[in-house]
């Protein structure tokens, strides 16, 4: 009797260490996946946070230029390169081929009418695996910052 029941204690241990070893795979095939899908969720949310940061930069860049054209209206070119020059990081505003800046008049370039300076960034994303699921690796982003021209007076 006591060696039956060794017998099928024996092989109720074994039948045991087999579905742990089944398990083991199984465990590893769901962390594989969950992993994998952990990874392009922080990859997204790092692309996400750069962007946004990008975005702050080329809106606070068309702000100091609309600042500087409500004093000097008629200067576009100090307009663009004030617009340009007013950050380095995280975008490079003076790279021409990726950053536009377009400045606008509501009226004349005298007091009391309005100045629009609008600056366009193309933004890349660091993640190809992203860009392919959102079929472009390239975003413009836009700004555009109105001011009131406080000088010269009008005639």
């Amino acid at each position: 009797m006591i060696e039956k029941q060794t017998s099928s204690t024996t092989r109720l241990k074994q039948r045991q260490v087999r579905l742990r070893r089944s398990e083991r795979g199984q465990s590893l095939m769901e962390f594989a996946l969950s992993f994998t899908i952990f990874v392009l969720l922080l990859a997204a949310a790092v692309d996400l946070g750069r962007m946004f940061l990008s975005y702050v930069a080329v809106r606070e860049a068309a702000e100091e230029g609309a600042i500087y054209g409500s004093f000097n209206p008629a200067d576009t070119g100090g307009i663009e390169a004030r617009t340009r020059t007013s950050s380095s990081t995280p975008v490079d505003l003076a790279d021409v081929g990726l950053v536009a800046v377009n400045v606008g008049y509501l009226g004349d370039a005298c007091a009391g009418n309005g100045l629009q300076v609008t600056v366009t960034y193309s933004f890349s994303l660091t993640m190809p695996l992203i860009g392919m699921i959102l079929g472009t690796q390239d975003f413009p982003l836009a700004a555009t910052a109105t001011s009131t021209v406080l000088a010269p007076p009008c005639p």
